[in-house]
């Protein structure tokens, strides 16, 4: 079976302005370079479909959406952007791409569990992994992986998942839907201190946060995932598997300060892909998140399909 690449244009009318990190650019650097490295031929594309509202509220409170869709549905008329915080702007083009965003992660797992393709890689923004229950921030509207993982369980049946957040800033929102939620079982790394500020403590028994100083390069990082992600996720036994795949703790990347190369993010997947193969049938569905650095963006994407898709 194969690995797919779920993205749409849609996903570009995002703009937050000139000089934002979080920019269009993005997704062109990493289908240029899966293009031009001929690795595109080797993987499905499919086209993200505009998420159901029901899924939003698996991993959002009611309120939280109906006033973000009403302020965005306000810009779309305005035509004129607006700041929701300091580094979060909100245009014409967001509530389409949010919406094309978490539809991808939520199209991507049916067609995960139902054995249409193997795994898949959601090429999408606006991220997701900041957005609280009732709160964007950080770049982030919906919580893509959140969702899709609620639509795991609560649609499709499953018992466990497992979500794997290896993003250089810490997943709060993602741990604010899913702490307590035994169903699920959170594991992360991330650079501390650094923005959100959280995860050093974390909110529930069902999360393995894993703070990392700056300047901490790759064999360090590996040996903690060893050491303390494994076994979690082992004795865990999930079902399904979500990535929240952001490539923002590159060495090349001026958002963090941590050291990871290709190498790692390569060794990282086929950790997760083992525990998939024993437990969960191999079913991964990974998500982006950060990663400003275009050109280490787009070689470390590549990397992580090669690995998903065992080539």
């Amino acid at each position: 079976m194969a690995t797919a690449i779920y993205s749409h244009p849609d996903c570009r009318l995002h703009d937050m302005g000139t000089q934002h990190p979080e920019c269009p650019q993005r997704l062109d650097a990493i289908s240029d370079y899966l293009l031009a490295t001929g690795l595109q031929d080797a993987l499905e594309m499919r086209e993200a479909p505009i998420v159901a509202t029901a899924d939003l509220a698996r991993a959002h409170e009611s309120l939280y959406v109906s006033e973000l869709k009403d302020l965005l549905e306000q810009v779309v008329a305005s035509g004129e952007s607006r700041h929701i915080d300091p580094d979060t702007v909100v245009g014409p083009g967001t509530w389409r791409a949010a919406l094309r965003a978490a539809g991808a992660a939520v199209a991507a797992t049916d067609a995960v569990i139902d054995g249409e393709i193997e795994n898949a890689f959601c090429a999408v923004r606006p991220p997701g992994h900041h957005a609280t229950r009732n709160q964007a921030m950080g770049f982030c509207f919906f919580n893509n992986v959140a969702i899709a993982a609620r639509h795991a369980l609560d649609v499709r049946g499953l018992e466990r998942v497992a979500i794997v957040d290896f993003d250089v800033h810490h997943g709060n929102g993602t741990e604010d839907i899913v702490a307590g939620d035994e169903r699920v079982l959170m594991v992360s790394i991330f650079q501390h201190p650094l923005y959100p500020n959280s995860g050093a403590v974390p909110k529930g028994t069902n999360m393995c946060n894993l703070p990392i100083p700056p300047y901490t390069r790759g064999p360090e990082v590996r040996d903690m995932i060893e050491a303390m992600w494994m076994p979690r996720l082992e004795d865990f036994k999930p079902q399904m598997i979500f990535i929240s795949a952001g490539f923002d703790a590159h060495r090349e990347d001026d958002l963090g300060q941590l050291g990871l190369v290709e190498s790692d993010y390569d060794w990282i997947t086929r950790r997760i892909m083992a525990v998939a193969e024993r437990h969960a049938k191999g079913r991964i569905v990974s998500c982006l998140e950060g990663g400003y650095a275009l050109d280490a963006l787009a070689r470390s994407v590549a990397v992580h399909l090669r690995a998903l898709a065992d080539l």
